[in-house]
């Protein structure tokens, strides 16, 4: 039987309530990501695939924040991903003959380059390279990805993207599971419950991304519109304080600086063990 490894306390400490996430930006990366950091986010999520990503220039965000003394890089809690060659366009950030595990090598040098660190805070494997089973090459990738995580690369590591059944497999054949799960977040799943109690139950932080895109017909409903009523808030506010509730590190990828305050200000807001029942079984 595997020995599970918990996510040490003092690693906890330092992960945000909220990410900004940085995908689809394009030419605007850079000045959203350094308007994220102003608004008061200090979780930023990119990834090292260029066709939805600019990793570039969330460095060049971070860079001007830096330099305008808004933060520091011991304030932030940086998130980057490696991703196949299948999830890529022609820029890739690695040599695509060379070994998987040189990939995620390569990958990381790139993203340290892109994002000027010489550590990222978690390294995330941006779905395996199957829809249905945890194969050989995600045991290669996330073997390498360790490593990276011993040599002070990175300090956490995790997947995105992934089923029950392949997390379940990913247990079986490693005597490490991930700190992180990062999945699109619907409300008809039950929001990912089974994902959900899975990581539960191993202590895996679930970051939750796509809540309000995915889940339009929530923020629409009569319940959630009285709760934003009652508690002067936003129905968007009102899912990112049930996520928490229920356990989850929502992301957020607003380009609005109004949203980017309002969904940080959801921190603040409590809603009732009821309530949060009550939305959990909005639609499933």
């Amino acid at each position: 039987m595997a020995q599970y490894n918990a996510m040490p306390s003092e690693q906890t400490k330092s992960i945000p309530d909220f990410l900004y996430g940085t995908a689809w930006k394009e030419d605007r990366t850079a000045a959203l990501t350094e308007l994220a950091l102003r608004a008061g986010f200090r979780g930023i999520d990119t990834a090292n695939q260029r066709r939805h990503y600019f990793e570039e220039g969330v460095g060049q965000g971070l860079a001007a924040a830096y330099r305008a003394g808004v933060v520091t890089r011991s304030d932030l809690f940086l998130q980057t991903k490696f991703t196949y060659q299948r999830g890529q366009d022609h820029r890739l950030p690695y040599d695509p003959a060379a070994s998987l595990s040189t990939q995620v090598a390569q990958s990381m040098a790139s993203s340290l380059t892109h994002l000027g660190t010489d550590y990222v805070d978690s390294y995330v494997l941006h779905g395996p390279s199957s829809g249905y089973d945890w194969t050989e090459a995600d045991a290669e990738v996330w073997e390498a990805m360790i490593r990276e995580r011993d040599s002070g690369r990175t300090r956490l590591l995790g997947v995105s993207n992934v089923s029950l059944q392949h997390l379940e497999q990913m247990a079986s054949a490693h005597s490490e599971v991930p700190a992180f799960v990062q999945n699109r977040c619907f409300a008809r799943t039950g929001w990912d419950r089974e994902v959900r109690a899975f990581c539960r139950e191993r202590k895996i932080i679930y970051q939750g991304f796509s809540l309000l895109t995915a889940n339009v017909e929530v923020l629409r409903h009569p319940l959630v519109a009285d709760l934003a009523a009652r508690n002067n808030a936003t129905p968007a506010q009102i899912v990112f304080c049930f996520a928490r509730a229920v356990g989850m590190l929502p992301l957020t990828g607003t380009s609005d600086p109004a949203h980017m305050k309002q969904d940080l200000a959801s921190c603040d807001l409590v809603i009732s063990t009821e309530t949060v029942r009550a939305i959990e079984s909005l639609a499933g």
